[in-house]
């Protein structure tokens, strides 16, 4: 009974002990398997104790950890909680909460709490809010926050000041949820917070709580490196640097460390540019990132290694991270609908289905990007003449405009183009860009479509809209030489009051088509190298996981060890 037995246990003990060691090797080695073990550890402890006192004549474990007295202190391992507080728009919010959800599957020593401060007006947020809401764990929460009394008041104030006033407006309730957090009886211990870089106000309520604070960068490192360096300049040097939008100064460069080309005063951020507050609150909001214990930026080494040298070298900037590409991505996808179950019956994917491969180009200018009917029939007589497929997503025309199609495009087009174009409201952006029929991607150059792009290999011809977007194209055409210019200085802000933007004309969208969807052009081929480059930063081993390693070491040393 012994003899059949000992070996038994023997195997027993070899397999708790590989347990426990996996179990003690934390976030970077553990298997979901040992979390989900963990229920009957405590049964296989007992056993394996009966055993040891019945066949190898040993005394019970005393204590139950007694023979892996390295492994006892896991038990009390500590748990950290970040608080996140991304800005309520689709650019912001999405990237923030996913860069949350990365963390969270990383190390599970982690949770998260993500603030949502809603807008009084639609900022394309409301699904994806939603299906957070639906997705919601035990270690990912969502807390909507309660609009100010006075929200309607604060609609009535200029561009710039409103977006102030609506983040100081959510203060008092972000301080009253961090002091129910910290006051209620056996919660997680809170290791920081974490905010757009566009909500830098919430430094103080952090600093109140004697919080770190983190941010998340949504825009490029080089971007970053261009704000710091203004604010240099306006801080420290008393240069207006408004003044670089006065009609004589359009066609001067700039010297910026994070940019190995000169930079011409026309791509610059038109928020620096503003006379009306704009370029004030932009220095501030600059000003204030240095508070901070570290920046987590949306980039990874190997697109970025200029910049990121720049501001790891830069004195002023605490700690930067680059932890991307980081994407709502679900697989790899370079293939058919059938990689993406969810929109494998969408009408959009069908048609995509029926393209030959890299023949189409594709249209999209983000969750704010509309245009006049003037310049629609512009890009559409530009498709038409370039002869090549087109995908064109075009959004609902503003109030004023006419929503007749007959009216909005140029007589005769949807007749003349069907079977080789589609003109839809909306469509699944990143299954499109990961479809095997797309060649290429006209876009408004956010970051985040500038990083789906390069995720799936499909080199972008730049019409920046608004916002970071104008020195966004800059990088991607003249920095990274992986994009094709049709416009670098288009502007039509989401803030602005202004009702005039510059018309594209038909010839400069057709020749940038041209361009783009040319199988030969070099800047193909680069984007393809930075497809692999991408994915593997994100691998063990990668640029991106290493960064993301030592960003969640420095979040918990903010937490004393449990004794």
């Amino acid at each position: 009974m012994v003899r059949t037995h000992r070996p038994l246990a023997k195997k027993a003990y070899g397999s708790l002990d590989q347990l426990l060691t996996a179990r003690q090797a934390g976030p970077y080695h553990a298997c979901p398997v040992v979390t989900a073990a963990e229920t009957i550890l405590y049964v296989c402890v007992a056993i394996m104790a009966a055993l040891n006192s019945i066949y190898f004549k040993k005394p019970p474990l005393q204590p139950i950890w007694g023979m892996w007295p390295e492994k006892r202190k896991h038990i009390n391992m500590k748990t950290a909680e970040l608080v996140f507080i991304p800005f309520s728009a689709a650019g912001h919010l999405m990237p923030v909460v996913e860069s949350a959800k990365l963390l969270l599957k990383r190390d599970h020593r982690l949770f998260v709490t993500v603030l949502i401060m809603k807008m009084p007006m639609d900022t394309g947020v409301t699904d994806y809010t939603q299906s957070l809401y639906r997705d919601s764990t035990d270690r990912l929460k969502l807390v909507e926050l309660p609009q100010a009394d006075n929200i309607l008041e604060l609609v009535r104030l200029p561009p710039f000041a409103f977006l102030s006033a609506f983040i100081s407006s959510q203060m008092t309730q972000v301080r009253s949820f961090i002091a129910d957090t910290k006051n209620r009886p056996g919660s997680t211990p809170l290791a920081g917070i974490v905010i757009d870089m566009l909500n830098t106000a919430m430094i103080d309520v952090a600093n109140e709580f004697k919080l770190p604070t983190y941010v998340f960068y949504i825009s490029s490192a080089a971007f970053l490196g261009i704000t710091s360096d203004l604010e240099s300049l306006s801080d420290q040097h008393g240069q207006d640097v408004t003044e670089l939008s006065d009609d004589n100064s359009c066609d001067k460069e700039l010297s910026f460390p994070s940019f190995f080309n000169p930079v011409p005063s026309k791509v610059l951020p038109s928020v620096v540019l503003d006379k009306e507050g704009g370029s004030t609150t932009q220095m501030s909001m600059s000003k204030r990132l240095r508070e901070t214990k570290g920046i987590m930026i949306n980039t990874f080494l190997e697109l970025e290694p200029h910049a990121l040298k720049y501001l790891s070298d830069d004195e002023k900037t605490p700690p930067v991270y680059s932890v991307g590409p980081v994407l709502n991505v679900k697989g790899g996808g370079d293939g058919p609908s059938t990689c993406h179950s969810e929109y494998s019956d969408d009408p959009v994917i069908s048609w995509l289905d029926d393209q030959p491969p890299s023949s189409v180009v594709f249209l999209c200018f983000g969750s704010m990007g509309t245009f006049d009917g003037g310049q629609v029939k512009e890009i559409a007589n530009a498709l038409e003449r370039s002869g090549h497929r087109f995908l064109w997503t075009l959004r609902r025309p503003a109030a004023g405009e006419s929503q007749n199609p007959e009216e909005v495009f140029p007589q005769g087009f949807l007749e003349r183009t069907t079977g080789v174009g589609k003109v839809v409201g909306w469509a699944p952006q990143k299954e499109v860009l990961s479809h095997s029929a797309v060649g290429g991607f006209v876009s408004h150059c956010g970051w985040n479509s500038i990083l789906e792009s390069v995720w799936y290999g499909v080199p972008m011809a730049t019409w920046p809209m608004f916002g970071d977007q104008q020195i966004l194209a800059f990088e991607m055409v003249k920095e990274l030489e992986m994009a094709v210019e049709i416009k670098l200085d288009y502007r039509k802000e989401f803030l602005s009051t202004s009702t005039t933007a510059m018309v594209v004309t038909s010839e400069e969208i057709e020749s940038g088509i041209r361009r783009l969807m040319d199988s030969g052009n070099e800047r193909r081929k680069k984007v393809k190298e930075m497809k692999e480059k991408s994915r593997t930063a994100v691998l063990e081993g990668g640029s991106s996981y290493a960064s993301l390693g030592r960003l969640i070491e420095d979040i918990m040393d903010n937490i004393p060890q449990p004794v």
